[in-house]
Protein backbone atom coordinates (compact mmCIF):
# COMPACT_ATOMS: atom_id res chain seq x y z
CA UNK A 1 0.00 0.00 0.00
CA UNK A 2 1.10 3.52 -1.01
CA UNK A 3 1.74 6.00 2.09
CA UNK A 4 -0.79 8.34 2.08
CA UNK A 5 -0.55 11.96 3.83
CA UNK A 6 1.56 12.76 6.90
CA UNK A 7 3.65 15.45 4.40
CA UNK A 8 3.80 17.97 7.06
CA UNK A 9 4.65 15.71 9.90
CA UNK A 10 7.48 13.75 7.45
CA UNK A 11 8.48 17.69 6.46
CA UNK A 12 8.76 18.50 10.61
CA UNK A 13 11.11 14.98 10.92
CA UNK A 14 13.17 15.92 8.12
CA UNK A 15 14.02 19.30 9.43
CA UNK A 16 16.09 17.67 12.35
CA UNK A 17 18.34 16.16 9.82
CA UNK A 18 19.80 19.83 9.39
CA UNK A 19 20.21 20.04 13.22
CA UNK A 20 23.99 20.61 14.87
CA UNK A 21 22.92 18.61 17.69
CA UNK A 22 21.16 15.03 18.89
CA UNK A 23 17.34 15.12 19.29
CA UNK A 24 15.04 13.14 21.05
CA UNK A 25 11.39 13.02 19.64
CA UNK A 26 8.34 11.38 20.81
CA UNK A 27 5.40 10.27 18.92
CA UNK A 28 2.63 9.11 19.87
CA UNK A 29 -1.27 8.52 18.80
CA UNK A 30 -4.41 6.16 18.45
CA UNK A 31 -3.47 2.43 18.04
CA UNK A 32 -3.43 1.64 13.88
CA UNK A 33 -3.46 5.49 13.34
CA UNK A 34 -0.16 4.70 11.57
CA UNK A 35 2.83 5.57 13.96
CA UNK A 36 5.03 2.81 12.63
CA UNK A 37 3.97 3.86 9.10
CA UNK A 38 5.31 7.15 9.83
CA UNK A 39 8.61 5.96 10.79
CA UNK A 40 9.36 3.57 7.99
CA UNK A 41 8.80 6.45 5.60
CA UNK A 42 11.00 8.65 7.30
CA UNK A 43 13.76 6.43 8.13
CA UNK A 44 13.94 4.73 4.60
CA UNK A 45 16.92 5.58 2.58
CA UNK A 46 18.67 6.89 6.24
CA UNK A 47 21.14 4.47 8.37
CA UNK A 48 18.65 3.14 11.25
CA UNK A 49 17.84 0.87 14.15
CA UNK A 50 14.33 0.04 15.07
CA UNK A 51 13.30 -1.95 18.24
CA UNK A 52 10.00 -2.92 19.65
CA UNK A 53 8.61 -3.74 23.61
CA UNK A 54 6.95 -7.13 23.79
CA UNK A 55 3.21 -6.91 24.08
CA UNK A 56 2.16 -6.82 27.36
CA UNK A 57 0.83 -10.58 27.76
CA UNK A 58 0.01 -12.32 30.81
CA UNK A 59 4.09 -13.32 32.74
CA UNK A 60 5.29 -10.56 31.09
CA UNK A 61 8.55 -9.54 33.01
CA UNK A 62 11.38 -7.12 32.75
CA UNK A 63 13.44 -9.66 32.02
CA UNK A 64 11.41 -11.00 29.06
CA UNK A 65 11.58 -7.62 27.77
CA UNK A 66 15.18 -7.00 28.30
CA UNK A 67 15.84 -10.61 26.40
CA UNK A 68 13.31 -9.58 23.88
CA UNK A 69 15.59 -6.32 23.33
CA UNK A 70 18.38 -8.07 23.78
CA UNK A 71 17.88 -9.96 20.63
CA UNK A 72 16.92 -7.00 18.35
CA UNK A 73 19.49 -5.52 18.64
CA UNK A 74 21.45 -8.79 17.77
CA UNK A 75 19.55 -8.92 14.86
CA UNK A 76 19.86 -5.06 13.51
CA UNK A 77 23.62 -5.31 14.57
CA UNK A 78 25.08 -8.20 13.10
CA UNK A 79 26.39 -9.06 17.47
CA UNK A 80 26.55 -11.82 19.96
CA UNK A 81 23.05 -11.73 21.71
CA UNK A 82 23.97 -8.90 24.79
CA UNK A 83 23.20 -11.32 28.06
CA UNK A 84 22.24 -8.76 30.72
CA UNK A 85 19.48 -7.89 33.50
CA UNK A 86 19.54 -3.78 33.62
CA UNK A 87 18.65 -1.39 30.89
CA UNK A 88 21.68 0.58 31.31
CA UNK A 89 23.71 -1.83 29.60
CA UNK A 90 21.99 -2.42 26.37
CA UNK A 91 21.40 1.48 26.24
CA UNK A 92 25.29 2.45 26.20
CA UNK A 93 25.92 -0.42 24.13
CA UNK A 94 23.81 1.39 21.41
CA UNK A 95 25.19 4.82 21.77
CA UNK A 96 28.64 2.79 21.31
CA UNK A 97 28.17 1.35 18.43
CA UNK A 98 25.86 4.62 17.04
CA UNK A 99 28.73 6.87 17.82
CA UNK A 100 30.20 8.91 14.77
CA UNK A 101 27.33 7.84 12.75
CA UNK A 102 24.55 9.69 10.91
CA UNK A 103 22.23 7.65 12.44
CA UNK A 104 18.18 7.55 13.53
CA UNK A 105 17.03 5.08 16.94
CA UNK A 106 13.79 4.16 17.58
CA UNK A 107 12.26 2.70 20.36
CA UNK A 108 8.76 1.62 19.28
CA UNK A 109 5.48 0.67 21.70
CA UNK A 110 8.28 2.43 24.79
CA UNK A 111 5.35 1.20 27.43
CA UNK A 112 5.88 -1.90 26.94
CA UNK A 113 9.40 -1.84 26.80
CA UNK A 114 9.56 -0.06 30.27
CA UNK A 115 5.95 -1.16 31.77
CA UNK A 116 7.92 -4.00 34.35
CA UNK A 117 10.90 -2.02 35.44
CA UNK A 118 10.28 0.97 37.39
CA UNK A 119 13.74 1.87 36.67
CA UNK A 120 13.26 2.05 33.08
CA UNK A 121 12.91 5.82 32.66
CA UNK A 122 15.73 6.50 35.01
CA UNK A 123 18.16 4.47 32.89
CA UNK A 124 17.19 5.93 29.52
CA UNK A 125 17.36 9.43 30.43
CA UNK A 126 21.28 8.69 31.96
CA UNK A 127 21.78 7.19 28.62
CA UNK A 128 20.60 9.92 26.82
CA UNK A 129 22.54 12.65 28.78
CA UNK A 130 25.91 10.77 29.04
CA UNK A 131 26.02 9.03 25.80
CA UNK A 132 23.07 9.37 22.82
CA UNK A 133 23.53 13.24 22.94
CA UNK A 134 26.88 13.11 22.64
CA UNK A 135 26.53 12.32 19.06
CA UNK A 136 25.01 15.69 17.28
CA UNK A 137 23.85 13.34 14.21
CA UNK A 138 21.29 11.20 16.40
CA UNK A 139 18.41 11.09 16.42
CA UNK A 140 16.13 9.09 19.30
CA UNK A 141 12.23 7.94 18.38
CA UNK A 142 10.11 7.67 21.45
CA UNK A 143 7.18 6.00 19.86
CA UNK A 144 3.63 4.71 21.23
CA UNK A 145 0.23 4.09 21.41
CA UNK A 146 -0.13 4.52 25.22
CA UNK A 147 -0.17 8.38 25.28
CA UNK A 148 -1.24 8.53 28.49
CA UNK A 149 1.71 6.45 29.94
CA UNK A 150 3.58 8.94 27.62
CA UNK A 151 2.33 12.13 28.52
CA UNK A 152 2.78 11.32 32.69
CA UNK A 153 6.49 9.37 32.33
CA UNK A 154 8.17 11.13 29.68
CA UNK A 155 6.71 14.86 28.62
CA UNK A 156 5.48 15.56 32.14
CA UNK A 157 8.49 13.97 33.46
CA UNK A 158 11.23 16.52 35.32
CA UNK A 159 13.59 14.42 33.79
CA UNK A 160 12.98 14.61 30.26
CA UNK A 161 12.34 18.95 30.99
CA UNK A 162 14.13 20.83 28.06
CA UNK A 163 15.27 17.22 26.62
CA UNK A 164 12.65 16.74 23.85
CA UNK A 165 13.01 18.59 20.55
CA UNK A 166 9.21 17.07 18.83
CA UNK A 167 6.36 15.83 21.15
CA UNK A 168 4.06 14.73 17.71
CA UNK A 169 0.95 13.46 17.67
CA UNK A 170 -0.78 11.50 14.79
CA UNK A 171 -3.97 12.19 14.67
CA UNK A 172 -6.75 10.43 11.91
CA UNK A 173 -6.24 11.36 8.09
CA UNK A 174 -8.28 14.02 6.74
CA UNK A 175 -11.59 13.26 4.39
CA UNK A 176 -9.45 14.51 1.49
CA UNK A 177 -6.85 11.65 2.27
CA UNK A 178 -8.82 9.14 3.17
CA UNK A 179 -10.41 9.57 -0.13
CA UNK A 180 -7.04 8.38 -1.57
CA UNK A 181 -7.48 5.04 -0.63
CA UNK A 182 -10.10 4.44 -3.31
CA UNK A 183 -7.21 5.00 -5.79
CA UNK A 184 -8.63 4.49 -9.28
CA UNK A 185 -12.13 4.06 -8.57
CA UNK A 186 -12.51 7.27 -6.47
CA UNK A 187 -13.79 8.91 -9.15
CA UNK A 188 -16.36 6.07 -9.81
CA UNK A 189 -17.41 5.38 -6.19
CA UNK A 190 -20.17 8.15 -4.71
CA UNK A 191 -19.57 10.21 -1.54
CA UNK A 192 -21.98 8.12 0.10
CA UNK A 193 -20.85 5.14 -0.31
CA UNK A 194 -17.16 6.63 1.35
CA UNK A 195 -19.26 7.91 3.55
CA UNK A 196 -20.45 4.82 4.78
CA UNK A 197 -17.19 3.11 4.90
CA UNK A 198 -15.51 6.49 6.83
CA UNK A 199 -18.56 6.30 9.44
CA UNK A 200 -16.86 3.39 10.39
CA UNK A 201 -13.10 3.46 9.60
CA UNK A 202 -12.77 7.39 10.24
CA UNK A 203 -9.38 8.18 8.94
CA UNK A 204 -7.23 5.57 10.38
CA UNK A 205 -4.78 4.75 8.03
CA UNK A 206 -4.92 0.54 9.05
CA UNK A 207 -8.71 -0.14 8.44
CA UNK A 208 -8.55 1.90 5.82
CA UNK A 209 -5.95 -0.03 3.70
CA UNK A 210 -8.32 -3.00 4.09
CA UNK A 211 -10.84 -1.08 1.80
CA UNK A 212 -11.42 -3.04 -1.60
CA UNK A 213 -11.86 -0.47 -4.31
CA UNK A 214 -14.27 -2.39 -6.35
CA UNK A 215 -16.57 -4.17 -3.40
CA UNK A 216 -19.58 -2.35 -2.18
CA UNK A 217 -19.38 -0.15 1.58
CA UNK A 218 -22.33 -3.07 2.31
CA UNK A 219 -20.15 -5.74 1.58
CA UNK A 220 -16.77 -3.96 2.93
CA UNK A 221 -18.45 -3.27 6.35
CA UNK A 222 -19.77 -6.71 6.90
CA UNK A 223 -16.70 -8.28 5.99
CA UNK A 224 -14.46 -6.23 8.22
CA UNK A 225 -16.87 -5.86 11.32
CA UNK A 226 -19.60 -8.92 10.72
CA UNK A 227 -17.42 -11.81 9.84
CA UNK A 228 -15.02 -13.53 13.04
CA UNK A 229 -12.00 -13.00 11.05
CA UNK A 230 -12.44 -9.19 10.52
CA UNK A 231 -9.83 -6.73 11.48
CA UNK A 232 -12.71 -4.56 12.94
CA UNK A 233 -13.98 -7.83 15.10
CA UNK A 234 -11.83 -8.01 17.64
CA UNK A 235 -10.38 -4.59 17.41
CA UNK A 236 -12.12 -3.20 20.58
CA UNK A 237 -10.66 -5.48 22.79
CA UNK A 238 -7.23 -5.38 21.45
CA UNK A 239 -7.16 -1.80 21.97
CA UNK A 240 -8.10 -1.83 25.31
CA UNK A 241 -6.17 -4.56 26.69
CA UNK A 242 -3.13 -3.42 24.91
CA UNK A 243 -3.71 0.86 26.01
CA UNK A 244 -5.20 0.20 29.59
CA UNK A 245 -4.41 -3.13 30.72
CA UNK A 246 -5.49 -3.58 34.63
CA UNK A 247 -8.37 -0.52 33.80
CA UNK A 248 -10.02 -2.05 30.84
CA UNK A 249 -13.34 -2.44 32.00
CA UNK A 250 -13.90 0.74 33.65
CA UNK A 251 -12.82 2.87 30.32
CA UNK A 252 -14.87 0.25 28.25
CA UNK A 253 -17.88 1.22 30.94
CA UNK A 254 -16.97 4.47 30.18
CA UNK A 255 -17.03 4.82 26.10
CA UNK A 256 -20.04 2.83 26.28
CA UNK A 257 -21.72 5.32 28.08
CA UNK A 258 -20.62 7.99 25.76
CA UNK A 259 -21.66 6.14 22.48
CA UNK A 260 -25.64 7.24 22.69
CA UNK A 261 -24.59 11.16 22.97
CA UNK A 262 -22.25 13.78 24.63
CA UNK A 263 -22.64 13.99 28.09
CA UNK A 264 -20.97 15.83 31.38
CA UNK A 265 -18.81 14.48 34.21
CA UNK A 266 -21.81 14.82 36.40
CA UNK A 267 -23.76 12.53 33.72
CA UNK A 268 -21.52 10.02 33.07
CA UNK A 269 -20.85 9.55 37.02
CA UNK A 270 -24.74 8.93 37.25
CA UNK A 271 -25.16 6.82 34.66
CA UNK A 272 -22.35 4.46 35.72
CA UNK A 273 -23.14 5.01 39.50
CA UNK A 274 -19.52 6.27 39.94
CA UNK A 275 -19.08 8.83 42.63
CA UNK A 276 -17.79 12.06 41.15
CA UNK A 277 -14.11 11.67 42.00
CA UNK A 278 -10.29 12.32 40.63
CA UNK A 279 -10.25 8.81 39.29
CA UNK A 280 -13.31 9.70 36.76
CA UNK A 281 -11.70 12.58 35.76
CA UNK A 282 -8.66 11.21 35.58
CA UNK A 283 -10.03 7.96 32.92
CA UNK A 284 -11.64 10.46 31.30
CA UNK A 285 -8.08 12.08 30.28
CA UNK A 286 -6.04 9.29 29.35
CA UNK A 287 -9.18 8.74 27.04
CA UNK A 288 -8.56 11.76 25.79
CA UNK A 289 -5.14 11.79 25.36
CA UNK A 290 -5.32 8.30 23.66
CA UNK A 291 -7.04 10.20 20.72
CA UNK A 292 -10.74 8.27 21.76
CA UNK A 293 -12.60 11.20 23.62
CA UNK A 294 -12.97 14.74 23.61
CA UNK A 295 -13.66 17.10 26.12
CA UNK A 296 -15.84 19.75 24.53
CA UNK A 297 -15.89 23.89 25.92
CA UNK A 298 -18.74 25.54 25.71
CA UNK A 299 -17.20 29.43 25.34
CA UNK A 300 -18.52 33.11 26.17
CA UNK A 301 -19.00 34.53 23.10
CA UNK A 302 -18.53 38.21 24.31
CA UNK A 303 -15.99 38.15 26.29
CA UNK A 304 -14.16 35.45 24.72
CA UNK A 305 -13.08 33.38 27.53
CA UNK A 306 -13.97 29.21 27.81
CA UNK A 307 -16.58 28.55 30.26
CA UNK A 308 -16.60 26.13 33.21
CA UNK A 309 -19.66 23.94 30.90
CA UNK A 310 -17.88 21.31 29.55
CA UNK A 311 -19.33 17.57 27.82
CA UNK A 312 -17.14 14.51 26.87
CA UNK A 313 -17.76 13.31 23.25
CA UNK A 314 -16.26 10.05 21.78
CA UNK A 315 -14.58 11.36 18.84
CA UNK A 316 -13.88 7.84 17.73
CA UNK A 317 -15.73 6.60 15.35
CA UNK A 318 -14.99 3.11 15.38
CA UNK A 319 -15.49 2.47 18.86
CA UNK A 320 -19.19 3.98 18.79
CA UNK A 321 -19.45 1.73 15.61
CA UNK A 322 -18.58 -1.36 17.35
CA UNK A 323 -20.82 -0.64 20.85
CA UNK A 324 -23.62 0.16 19.01
CA UNK A 325 -24.03 -2.88 16.03
CA UNK A 326 -20.65 -5.25 16.41
CA UNK A 327 -21.30 -6.04 20.20
CA UNK A 328 -24.72 -6.93 20.19
CA UNK A 329 -24.30 -9.37 17.95
CA UNK A 330 -21.12 -10.83 18.64
CA UNK A 331 -22.25 -14.13 19.68
CA UNK A 332 -24.06 -14.60 16.31
CA UNK A 333 -21.01 -13.29 14.83
CA UNK A 334 -19.00 -16.28 16.15
CA UNK A 335 -21.21 -18.82 16.24
CA UNK A 336 -21.38 -17.36 12.34
CA UNK A 337 -24.93 -17.17 12.48
CA UNK A 338 -25.21 -13.40 11.77
CA UNK A 339 -25.19 -13.73 8.11
CA UNK A 340 -27.41 -10.38 7.24
CA UNK A 341 -26.22 -7.15 5.45
CA UNK A 342 -28.80 -5.25 6.49
CA UNK A 343 -27.34 -3.13 9.44
CA UNK A 344 -28.50 -0.55 8.08
CA UNK A 345 -31.93 -1.37 8.79
CA UNK A 346 -30.79 -1.75 12.84
CA UNK A 347 -32.47 0.07 15.29
CA UNK A 348 -30.74 4.17 15.87
CA UNK A 349 -29.29 3.42 12.27
CA UNK A 350 -30.10 7.29 11.59
CA UNK A 351 -29.19 8.60 14.90
CA UNK A 352 -25.67 6.96 15.00
CA UNK A 353 -24.58 8.20 11.56
CA UNK A 354 -25.91 11.44 12.39
CA UNK A 355 -23.07 11.21 15.38
CA UNK A 356 -20.54 9.61 13.04
CA UNK A 357 -20.87 12.52 10.87
CA UNK A 358 -20.53 14.96 13.15
CA UNK A 359 -17.43 13.85 14.43
CA UNK A 360 -16.30 13.68 10.56
CA UNK A 361 -16.83 17.22 10.28
CA UNK A 362 -15.82 18.27 13.64
CA UNK A 363 -12.83 16.04 13.07
CA UNK A 364 -12.26 18.33 9.92
CA UNK A 365 -12.38 21.82 10.83
CA UNK A 366 -9.37 22.76 8.96
CA UNK A 367 -11.23 21.60 5.85
CA UNK A 368 -14.11 22.93 6.64
CA UNK A 369 -12.97 26.36 6.80
CA UNK A 370 -11.17 26.20 3.76
CA UNK A 371 -14.34 25.53 2.10
CA UNK A 372 -15.88 28.32 3.88
CA UNK A 373 -13.21 30.84 3.23
CA UNK A 374 -12.53 31.15 6.54
CA UNK A 375 -8.52 31.92 7.22
CA UNK A 376 -7.30 29.64 10.45
CA UNK A 377 -5.64 33.57 12.38
CA UNK A 378 -9.59 34.71 12.24
CA UNK A 379 -10.84 32.33 14.69
CA UNK A 380 -11.17 33.14 18.12
CA UNK A 381 -13.16 29.99 18.90
CA UNK A 382 -14.85 27.12 17.63
CA UNK A 383 -16.30 23.53 18.36
CA UNK A 384 -19.88 22.05 19.51
CA UNK A 385 -21.65 24.85 21.36
CA UNK A 386 -24.12 24.46 24.52
CA UNK A 387 -25.91 26.77 26.56
CA UNK A 388 -27.35 26.70 29.91
CA UNK A 389 -30.83 27.07 30.59
CA UNK A 390 -31.55 30.29 32.69
CA UNK A 391 -34.20 32.63 33.62
CA UNK A 392 -32.77 35.27 31.08
CA UNK A 393 -31.83 32.74 28.12
CA UNK A 394 -32.88 29.46 27.03
CA UNK A 395 -30.63 26.40 26.42
CA UNK A 396 -29.24 25.44 22.84
CA UNK A 397 -26.63 22.88 21.38
CA UNK A 398 -24.87 23.70 18.44
CA UNK A 399 -23.47 21.08 16.16
CA UNK A 400 -20.42 23.17 15.27
CA UNK A 401 -20.06 26.97 16.03
CA UNK A 402 -17.43 28.53 14.52
CA UNK A 403 -16.58 32.61 16.13
CA UNK A 404 -14.21 35.03 13.85
CA UNK A 405 -12.52 37.85 14.69
CA UNK A 406 -14.64 39.72 13.00
CA UNK A 407 -17.60 39.39 15.07
CA UNK A 408 -19.14 36.57 12.80
CA UNK A 409 -20.95 33.30 14.14
CA UNK A 410 -21.10 30.65 11.67
CA UNK A 411 -24.03 28.27 13.23
CA UNK A 412 -23.14 24.96 11.37
CA UNK A 413 -26.11 22.06 11.28
CA UNK A 414 -24.50 19.00 10.33
CA UNK A 415 -27.40 17.30 9.05
CA UNK A 416 -27.24 13.38 8.38
CA UNK A 417 -30.04 11.89 6.27
CA UNK A 418 -30.50 8.44 3.75
CA UNK A 419 -32.71 11.02 1.51
CA UNK A 420 -32.33 14.76 0.77
CA UNK A 421 -32.44 17.51 3.73
CA UNK A 422 -36.07 19.13 3.75
CA UNK A 423 -37.35 22.01 4.76
CA UNK A 424 -37.95 21.35 8.03
CA UNK A 425 -34.02 22.28 9.34
CA UNK A 426 -34.55 25.79 8.19
CA UNK A 427 -37.15 26.31 11.50
CA UNK A 428 -34.91 24.09 13.84
CA UNK A 429 -32.15 26.32 13.07
CA UNK A 430 -34.04 29.25 13.19
CA UNK A 431 -34.94 28.21 16.75
CA UNK A 432 -31.69 27.75 17.50
CA UNK A 433 -30.41 31.25 16.66
CA UNK A 434 -33.58 32.71 18.00
CA UNK A 435 -32.34 30.96 21.60
CA UNK A 436 -29.09 31.41 20.96
CA UNK A 437 -27.42 34.94 22.88
CA UNK A 438 -26.11 36.57 20.74
CA UNK A 439 -24.32 39.81 21.89
CA UNK A 440 -24.90 42.98 20.16
CA UNK A 441 -22.90 43.45 16.69
CA UNK A 442 -22.17 40.19 16.14
CA UNK A 443 -23.44 38.38 12.57
CA UNK A 444 -24.96 34.81 12.09
CA UNK A 445 -24.10 32.51 9.34
CA UNK A 446 -25.99 29.78 9.30
CA UNK A 447 -24.48 26.44 7.46
CA UNK A 448 -26.18 23.79 6.44
CA UNK A 449 -23.67 20.22 5.77
CA UNK A 450 -25.40 17.42 4.53
CA UNK A 451 -24.40 13.91 2.78
CA UNK A 452 -27.50 12.98 0.27
CA UNK A 453 -28.61 16.46 -0.56
CA UNK A 454 -30.79 18.78 0.10
CA UNK A 455 -34.34 19.55 -1.35
CA UNK A 456 -34.85 22.31 -3.72
CA UNK A 457 -37.17 24.26 -1.14
CA UNK A 458 -34.15 24.25 0.87
CA UNK A 459 -31.26 25.22 -1.83
CA UNK A 460 -33.67 28.41 -3.20
CA UNK A 461 -34.88 29.56 0.31
CA UNK A 462 -31.47 31.35 0.58
CA UNK A 463 -31.55 30.90 4.13
CA UNK A 464 -27.94 29.13 4.74
CA UNK A 465 -24.85 31.44 3.98
CA UNK A 466 -23.52 27.96 2.72
CA UNK A 467 -24.45 24.85 1.82
CA UNK A 468 -21.76 21.97 1.86
CA UNK A 469 -22.14 18.74 0.45
CA UNK A 470 -20.05 15.78 2.01
CA UNK A 471 -18.04 15.54 -1.44
CA UNK A 472 -16.70 18.79 -0.86
CA UNK A 473 -14.29 17.20 2.26
CA UNK A 474 -13.08 14.30 -0.20
CA UNK A 475 -12.46 16.70 -3.27
CA UNK A 476 -9.98 19.50 -1.70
Amino acid sequence: MKFVGRAKELETLNLLLKKKSASLVVIRGRRRVGKSRLIKEFVSGKKNWIFSGLPPVPGMTKQRQLDGFSVQISQNLQVPKIQTSDWMVPFTFLAHQAKGQKIIIVLDEISWMGSEDPDFLGQLKTSWDLHFSENLNLILILCGSVSSWIEENILRSTGFVGRVSIDMVLEELSLSESNQFWESQKTRVSAYEKFKILSVTGGIPKYLEEIIPSQSSVDTIHRLCFQSDGILFREFDQIFSDLFARKMQTYSNIVKTLSHAPLSLDEICTKLNFEKSGSVSRSLDDLAISGFVQEDRAWNLSANKLSNMKKFRLKDNYLRFYLRYIEQNKEKILKGLFASKSFMHMPGWESVMGLQFENMVINNLKSLCKILRIELVEIINAGPFFQRTTKRQKGCQIDLLIQTKHNTLYLCEVKFSTSEIKSGVIEAVEKKIAALSTPKGFSIRPVLIHVNGASQTVMESEFFSDIIDFSQFLDL
